[in-house]
């Protein structure tokens, strides 16, 4: 279990190489959905306690679809440290999370490079922890191999402190829609796990996520994953200048309805730039917002599925969202730029080479 991290040695000396390679920026010049606790509406969600919470689950509502064993409470480890000459976001600190900004961040040509730069390093510290998942390493080992891949690459990870969030990326595991904290449960077979990264690099945030299936898991929660998978990649194939934001929820409704599957409403994406949540809030469901896209833009699309009910229930420790019946729930993430001629992923999603050394 410990081998794969003890390997992030090797891994962050590869993602240094590809990053530098792949920017031409030196990746130990120094730090600069959103994460479902500053990119939603928490009126939607429903506070419970954890102790409420199990004890629903002991007998879940008739004709739930629910994971075979249930999320419980965990132990969490100490919160890792950041060097002191790792450039930090201004809301790290506060006790509460910044208000979304109501300013749309269009990029200059300074902007967009910085983008892309924060887009390829979150994208390869996902892919790098991404290969971390298998049965018996804990949520707790991948966020240690996070944080030291991100502070190594001089960046800062953007959840790290974000109204107090304790870990360097969210892992959300079978029922647990969003905001996921790492902790010391094992992953077992038949797990799937979002990996949410966030990254604050030369002054820009980059945001990614995908979910992960651990070993073997039922023909039906894998064509779930593809299908959350899918609603991503379609709804960034049609974005591009002048094309209204409802597009987005439009498609992706119409993909899940025809799955049977549903949209998680109170997630959403936003933009993301120099501000780690800006407007628009950008809705994954059937909406009447108005807003077109513009040439330069920087934005999060995040979808999140479930294959039971759409309600939300929060814990008690006031992060970790979960479905109200205990049904999967599977998201994927990109941060994506509006050009002339369509939309850019900034993140995308490139297989990490095997080690043959191992």
């Amino acid at each position: 279990m410990m081998g794969s991290v003890r390997a992030l040695g090797r891994h962050q000396s590869r993602l240094k190489h590809l990053f530098a390679s792949s920017t031409g920026i030196s990746a130990n010049g120094g730090g600069g959905g959103g994460q479902c606790r500053g990119g939603e509406n928490l009126m939607a969600v429903a506070e419970v306690s954890t102790s409420a919470w199990l004890e629903q689950q002991t007998n879940p509502p008739k004709g739930s679809i629910r994971p075979r064993s249930f999320m419980r409470p965990e132990m969490v480890s100490p919160r890792l440290d950041v060097p002191r000459h790792i450039s930090r976001p201004p809301y790290v600190g506060a006790a509460e999370p910044p208000v979304m900004a109501e300013v749309i961040q269009i990029q200059d040509e300074a902007g967009v490079a910085g983008m892309r730069a924060a887009g390829r390093l979150a994208s390869l510290i996902r892919d790098f922890v991404g290969s971390l998942v298998r049965p018996g390493v804990t949520t707790d080992e991948i966020d240690k191999a996070a944080h030291e891949a991100i502070i190594d690459s001089g960046a800062y990870p953007s959840l790290l402190g974000f109204g107090g969030f304790p870990k360097s990326v969210s892992t959300s595991i079978n029922e647990c829609i969003c905001s996921g904290i790492p902790n010391l449960r094992a992953l077992k077979k038949g797990d799937i796990v979002n990996i949410d990264v966030n990254i604050y690099f030369n002054g820009y945030h980059a945001e990614t996520s995908e979910t992960y299936i651990c070993g073997v898991v039922d023909k039906s929660v894998k064509q779930f994953v593809e299908v959350a998978r899918d609603c991503l990649d379609t709804a960034i194939a049609i974005c591009g200048p002048g094309v209204e934001f409802r597009e987005i929820g439009a498609i992706i409704t119409d993909i899940a309805d025809g799955c049977n599957y549903h949209v998680v409403e109170h997630v959403i994406g936003h933009g993301v730039g120099s501000l780690f949540h800006s407007a628009p809030a950008i809705y994954h469901h059937y909406n009447y917002k108005s807003g077109k896209m513009a040439i330069g833009q920087t934005f999060t699309i995040e979808p999140a599925l479930s294959m039971g009910t759409v309600k939300a229930l929060q814990w008690d420790d006031m992060w970790t969202t979960v479905t109200a019946d205990g049904s999967y729930s599977a998201q994927f993430k990109h941060t994506v730029l509006i050009t002339e001629s369509g939309a850019e992923i900034l993140t995308p999603i490139k297989e990490v080479e095997a080690d043959d050394s191992e």
